[in-house]
Formats: C-alpha cells, structure tokens, sequence
C-alpha cells in the first residue's frame, strides 16, 4: 500500500509538472492577427517583417488577407474583420475617422518621389503616332484612375496640373490597373494612372509610354491602420506589429528593392518577378514612421473640393492619428538617421 501511495504521488507530482507546463506554453502561444492588405509593392514591409521573422520575434502569428483594392480594407478593419490594415488615404478613410466608426490611423504606409510610382501613362500607339505627345493633350479625353474618392484622384489632379489642365478638363473613368493596358489598347481611355509593378510590365511588352512621373515628391497617400478595439485592448500585440513594422520599414531603404533578397520577397508576395521588381519606380517608407500632417489635411481639402466627404467641418488631421506606437517602436529600436 506504501509503494502504491508513492507511486499516486508521484504521478500526481508528473501531472501538475506536465499541467503547469501546459499553462505557460498556452499563454507564450502567439497572438494571431488578421492583417488585410494588397499584394503589391508598396505593402512591402508587411511581407519584409514576416520573412525576416519580425513578427515572429514579437510573438504575433501574422494571418495575411489579400484584398483587390477599393474601400473594403477600410470598412473590414472598422469593423473587427482585420486587427490591422494597410490601404489608401481615401474619401472612405476620412469619413470613417468623422464618424468614430472604428479605425485608428497609426503610421504612414508609403510616399512616392519623382519618378513616381504610380505615373500617367498614355498607350505607346497614340504617343508614337502623335496624337498624343504632352499633358495638354488630353482635355476632353477619357482618364483613368483605380477606383473614384482614392489617392490616385488626387494623384492625377496634380499630373494634370502640373501640365495646365484640371480634373474638369477630362472625362474621369475608374478602371483597376490590371485592366489599363488592354483598356489603352482599344481605346476605351485615352490616360490612366498606373501602378507598378505594372507599369514597368506594360512597357516590357511595348503597350504604354510613361507621360507624366514628375508631379509628386514625397507625399504619403496610403496610411497603417489599426481596428480601435484592437488597439485599445491589445496593446501587447499592437505594439509588437508596430516595432516589426518600422523595424521592416528601416530594411527597406535606399536601393533595397534593387536587391536580390529584397525582390525575391516581393515576387513571393505579390507573383511580380524578381527582375521586374527590380527595374520598377520603388515606393519609399519612413524608417521611424513619422506623419507629413500636412499631407493629411491637403488630401482631406482636396476631397472637400471634389464633394465626396460626408461630413462638413474639417477634421483636426493632428488629433486623429496616433503617434504612440511608432513612437514607442523607435524608442525601443533607437532613431533611424
């Protein structure tokens, strides 16, 4: 009966040993996040943090959502869809803000510099032809642009702009950018704002000729937003993306996407070659993912001007982003100079 009683004993002994083990494991185990995204260049630093294992490295079991484009990365955050997302400083995102309906905005995603990457392209016949040669070319014509109330309107106001024209002076189109090639081809449209990788696809095969790239420098049109719930309540988890973020970002710099470790990443994330990666007009990051406030307000007068908010007062742009996280990320990981 003793031997029996020690034996009870020590296996209630192994037991509690395996159970407490359990409970740490259980509470080490990674936090998962739904990140909702577009798989194309300019969301580099999401696909640099998960393959450089920075996400990893902060506990957080990044589950990618992969989106077309439009508003749904906007209304899928503020709902509870997506922890985080990574999408466009658009008419959705500034009404969203004005009704509180559940997105924080807490760092810039990407800027463009001449040459932009997402310039005003016109079919490579009507340019070699003469039809059209400049930006003044095209008053009166069908342009194009991704998607209505999206950065790329602003985009080509200022393309337009910088060529004597207004948005009036066209006939505004929405097409996505997968389909402008063919759509220049036929004849549908006579421009469109392209985005790379695209771009530098298109002119690989002889469809289109670069018009205008020159119009925007260093302008940040597309934001890292959070859920508000998810920021509120998980500040752990929210802090960690962060710091692999800007971490990714700092990656990023310079030459990095004419690298060969850097476009490998790119062409398994987003299915563009390496090569073609590597010869398009890369996006720039902030390396301590700092706000151009002023680029916030501009973009939310510009959409003031074309109708398309729903609410009347502008917003005060310096109260509605938090600078928090990317703050504390650099002070954790020192200021990248």
């Amino acid at each position: 009966m003793r031997r029996l009683r020690g034996g009870l004993v020590s296996i209630l002994a192994a037991t509690l040993v395996l159970t407490a083990c359990g409970g740490s494991k259980s509470a080490d185990a990674p936090t998962k996040l739904t990140v909702g995204y577009i798989p194309v260049m300019i969301d580099a630093p999401l696909y640099v943090g998960i393959e450089k294992g920075y996400f990893k490295a902060e506990n957080l079991d990044i589950q990618l959502a992969p989106l077309a484009g439009g508003t749904d990365v906007i209304t899928q955050t503020a709902t509870g869809n997506f922890d985080v997302g990574l999408g466009g400083l658009g008419v959705a995102t500034f009404n969203a803000l004005a009704k509180k309906i559940g997105i924080t905005v807490v760092a810039p995603l990407h800027s463009e510099a001449p040459p932009v990457t997402t310039p005003l392209v016109v079919s490579k016949k009507a340019y070699d032809s003469g039809q059209i040669k400049s930006v003044a070319d095209l008053k009166g014509k069908k342009v194009s642009i991704n998607a209505a109330g999206s950065a790329t309107e602003y985009w080509l106001a200022r393309a337009l702009e910088k060529g004597g024209l207004k948005l009036s002076d066209v006939q505004v189109e929405n097409v996505a950018f997968s389909d402008v090639p063919a759509a220049l081809e036929n004849g549908a449209i006579s421009a469109a704002m392209l985005g790379e990788p695209v771009v530098t696809q298109a002119k690989d095969k002889g469809q289109i000729v670069v018009l205008s790239d020159d119009f925007i420098s260093g302008f940040f049109p597309t934001i890292v937003l959070y859920n508000t719930t998810f920021a509120q309540q998980k500040k752990g988890p929210a802090q960690g993306f962060m710091n692999a973020y800007i971490k990714a970002c700092r990656d990023l710099q310079g030459n990095a996407f004419k690298t060969d470790a850097i476009a490998t990443i790119v062409e398994k994330y987003t299915k563009v070659p390496a090569d073609v990666a590597k010869r398009s007009n890369a996006p720039t990051f902030d390396p301590n993912g700092q706000f151009k406030i002023d680029d916030l307000q501009t973009m939310q007068q510009f959409y003031f001007q074309r109708g398309g908010l729903t609410y009347t007062t502008p917003l005060d742009m310096r109260t509605q982003i938090d600078t928090s996280f990317a703050d504390a990320a650099v002070k954790k990981l020192g200021p990248y100079t």
